[in-house]
């Protein structure tokens, strides 16, 4: 398959292999964090880290937006579910995250709750369209990839006139989680994150594009290389962080250009702009509250934002005492630091939203077995 099965090719990765041990100062240390959970999948699944030199580390980042989804948004959506009766459409990974009182959507469904999972946007809008008697809130989540879907789904409610549909708006943006960490390395209860270099997000920036990340490696020094998907792009991609940290550099590269552009989608930029504005404040599990770094519906649009339409106090709920998934989304800790990982913790009985997420990184090495480090 074009795209695909060439950034698969099993004796390319041995010759890019080769390539990263050549380039790898051995008398120095390299940490690098692919900030993406889609990345901390291929590198787990296809065993890049097997590939990499003792001293090349991958840490892993927050970039999955059902595992930085604090608990207290969770039981918004099940408040709006069971206590205000409306019908809540939300994306599949969303159902199985913990909430308070050993809640979920899919055990509040189990309760009564009419919870529907949707694989976009627009399907709960057709909802809203074919049951004009009843209340249909879309629990909207995502980084700046799933935001535009969001935005067009207001605006086509808005042309529909429909007085039945309305946007639980959870969306967060990439940049703010990035100036989190580089900001505080150090987390006082955890400890400190070394850093190096960062594997920037590939869906994320064929919307916003690369000039977001040109801030960060100016004020922190720190390069950036952004990669695709494929075993092949974040193995590019780490021996391009590693000859940028040799040579001193602190750039920006694109390993991702066949679709990532410095500008990125223009049209979906101001659709966004369009429907949403910033939030002062938003929190998120393991990087705590963060200034401008969530979204909000402009109040042209306030029709159709569920915290103004129902009553919606937002409460912050501590994590479980013994999941560590707020250190491992800091990249602190690794999921195998964990006590409960693999055993009380699976993805048939997560107790943390990183063992949910299809992105997260515990379901990460539940998945493909990778319970401890290759000695």
């Amino acid at each position: 398959m074009k795209y695909i099965d060439e950034y698969r090719d099993g004796e390319v990765a041995q010759t890019l292999a080769a390539a990263i041990r050549a380039e790898a100062d051995p008398a120095r240390s390299y940490h690098f964090m692919e900030f993406c959970g889609g990345h901390t999948h291929a590198i787990s699944r296809y065993g890049v880290s097997d590939l990499l030199p003792a001293n090349v580390k991958m840490i892993h980042g927050p970039g999955c937006p059902v595992c930085v989804l604090p608990i207290g948004r969770v039981d918004q959506a099940i408040r709006l579910a069971l206590e205000q009766g409306v019908t809540l459409c939300t994306y599949g990974d969303c159902l199985r995250v913990p909430a308070s009182d050993a809640l979920s959507l899919m055990k509040a469904k189990a309760k009564g709750g009419d919870i529907r999972m949707v694989y976009s946007s627009a399907d709960a809008v057709a909802l809203a369209q074919k049951n004009p008697d009843k209340q249909v809130v879309f629990f909207a989540i995502g980084f700046e990839t799933t935001t535009p879907p969001t935005a067009v789904a207001i605006k086509q409610a808005a042309a529909l006139g429909l007085k039945n549909f309305s946007v639980l708006c959870c969306h967060v943006l990439t940049p703010s989680a990035i100036s989190s960490i580089l900001e505080s390395p150090e987390v006082r209860q955890w400890g400190t994150v070394p850093l190096d270099g960062f594997i920037g997000p590939a869906h994320v920036s064929t919307i916003i594009g690369s000039r977001p990340y040109e801030f960060f490696a100016e004020e922190y020094r720190k390069p950036v290389v952004i990669a695709g998907f494929e075993p092949l792009d974040v193995m590019q991609a780490i021996k391009m962080l590693i000859r940028q940290v040799n040579e001193g550099r602190a750039e920006v590269e694109n390993e991702f250009a066949r679709a990532v552009s410095r500008d990125g989608n223009l049209k979906a930029q101001q659709l966004v702009a369009e429907v949403f504005e910033m939030r002062k404040h938003f929190e998120w599990r393991g990087l705590n509250v963060l200034p401008y770094s969530a979204l909000r519906i402009r109040s042209q649009f306030a029709e159709f934002d569920a915290e103004k339409r129902f009553p919606l106090g937002y409460a912050s709920v501590p994590d479980h005492k013994a999941c560590e998934c707020g250190a491992i989304l800091r990249g602190v800790k690794r999921p195998q630091d964990c006590k409960i990982f693999g055993t009380v913790c699976t993805p048939e009985n997560p107790v943390g939203s990183c063992m949910v997420s299809s992105e997260g990184a515990c379901a990460a090495h539940y998945t493909y077995g990778r319970y401890k480090d290759v000695a």
